[in-house]
């Protein structure tokens, strides 16, 4: 079974946070679910440098990364992951949606309302339940 190690990133701009859908393609696992805005590391590749690379290449979006805020191990049926989630700030919303179908910017506790990939919930959770300050 294949085993990818991803980043993500918690983009909080004036206390919103953005959220991306996933093309109703591929991995059934996660097909059409919310996620955050990442992808895999390469090898060799640093978590932060994969993540501002990646966000160029699906998004041409500049992030500022900031702190990891955890590390999530998840099983899906077909593969797993290790997905590191930073925080990070952006000095605009503007982008260009070049693999997502979707995007919304949510308040901390809208993020439950969307139905996002499973190894995201774990950090939806902690996310919203954990009392975090977005500022």
């Amino acid at each position: 079974m294949k085993h990818y190690n991803v980043v993500c990133a918690v983009v909080v701009h004036e206390g919103k946070i953005l959220c991306m859908r996933r093309p109703k393609k591929g991995s059934p696992s996660t097909a059409g679910k919310w996620e955050f805005p990442g992808g895999k590391t390469e090898v060799g590749e640093q978590p932060e440098d994969a993540l501002r690379r990646e966000l160029r290449e699906e998004m041409d979006y500049e992030v500022k990364v900031g702190k990891l805020i955890t590390t999530v191990e998840y099983q899906y049926p077909d593969f797993s992951i290790t997905l590191q989630a930073f925080l990070c700030s952006a000095d605009n919303t503007t982008f260009n949606r070049k693999e997502h179908i979707d995007h919304r910017w949510c308040q901390p506790h809208e993020l439950p309302k969307l139905d996002w990939a499973a190894a995201d919930e774990e950090l939806i959770e902690m996310l919203v339940g954990g009392g975090h300050k977005w500022e």
